[in-house]
Formats: C-alpha cells, structure tokens, sequence
C-alpha cells in the first residue's frame, strides 16, 4: 500500500512523457530489469567511498599487521575488487558487466577525531550501463571484511558515509556529488 502510495506519486510529478524517473519500474510500478540493448557503448567509470571506525586499539592492531586474520587492508582491498565483480548476482536487477578496471584504496586520516580508514574503490566499464553499483558494492564489501577480520578486537566499529562521489560516461554524463 505504501509503495503503491509512493510510486503514484513519483509517476504523477515525471515528465510529460509519462516515463518515471525509477528507471526499475515499468508503468504499472512493476519491478524489471532496464532494457540497455538500444544504448551505445561508452567509457564509464564511478568513484565511491565509505569509512569504517573502530577504537585506537583496532586501528593499531590494522597498522602494525598483527590481526590474527593477517593482512586486513590487503584482504579487504581484494574483497572489494570480488564484490564489484560480484554486484549483479547481489543486486537483483543489475546487470552483469565486463568490468574493465576496479581499484580500491584505503586512507587513514590522521586528523580525524575517531580513528578511520576511508575506502575509495573505482569501477570502469566499456557498456551500455554505469557502474555506479559496482564501486558502490567494492566499498561495502571492502568494509564490511575490514569488520570481519576486526570484530574479536572490536564489535563496536562502525560503517559509515557510503556514498557515490563521481561517474562518467552514458546518456547523463559527468555526474560530481556536491
């Protein structure tokens, strides 16, 4: 009932073309997977981030190498590359990409008042569809390892600010988060 609510009123505020901007609903507000056939193929390529924080303890125990799992950035940067690969088995609707890059880097910004490690994962395609989820999907399973290989240590840590920070290619262009 509620979704129904929503979708009708998302449809009644879209364009005269009767077309919703939830590009995964048809117009019977019925969920299916985006037709892309029709697009061209063009260079994509999205940026996000997230961060994880955890006590001074945690952090160190990441720093030195010491975690009793091993290589904690090192294991969480191959996690997030396998989770972008991975995306469209995790998505429902999300198509399966040739993904042609993924990258993920950690940070550990030495002013913030919590201790933190920022991941930064970048996704890049030749297709006919972004992948936005793709380096959206490498930063939540890069931290969500991170929480894995961490929790004996530390079960408060926190996932935090996941968010798309850039993409390019396709139909819209160079998109920047504000």
């Amino acid at each position: 009932m509620v979704f129904t609510s929503f979708f009708k009123l998302v449809m009644s505020q879209s364009s005269s073309n009767n077309s919703s901007p939830l590009t995964h609903f048809d117009a019977q507000g019925q969920a299916h997977m985006v037709d892309v056939g029709a697009k061209a193929s063009t260079h994509r390529v999205a940026v996000a981030t997230g961060a994880i924080q955890m006590l001074p303890a945690t952090l160190a125990l990441v720093q030195s190498g010491t975690a009793k799992k091993g290589d904690v950035l090192g294991i969480a940067r191959i996690a997030g590359i396998q989770g972008a690969k991975r995306t469209s088995d995790l998505i429902p609707l999300c198509h399966p990409l040739a993904l042609t890059r993924v990258a993920v880097e950690f940070e550990i910004p030495t002013s913030s008042a919590i201790p933190t490690i920022v991941c930064r994962a970048t996704a890049e395609t030749v297709g006919q569809t972004g992948v936005e989820m793709e380096a959206l999907t490498a930063v939540q399973v890069a931290l969500l390892t991170i929480y894995d290989m961490c929790k004996a240590a530390d079960r408060g840590m926190t996932i935090t600010d996941v968010k798309l920070l850039e993409k390019q290619g396709g139909k819209t262009g160079h998109w920047v988060a504000p």
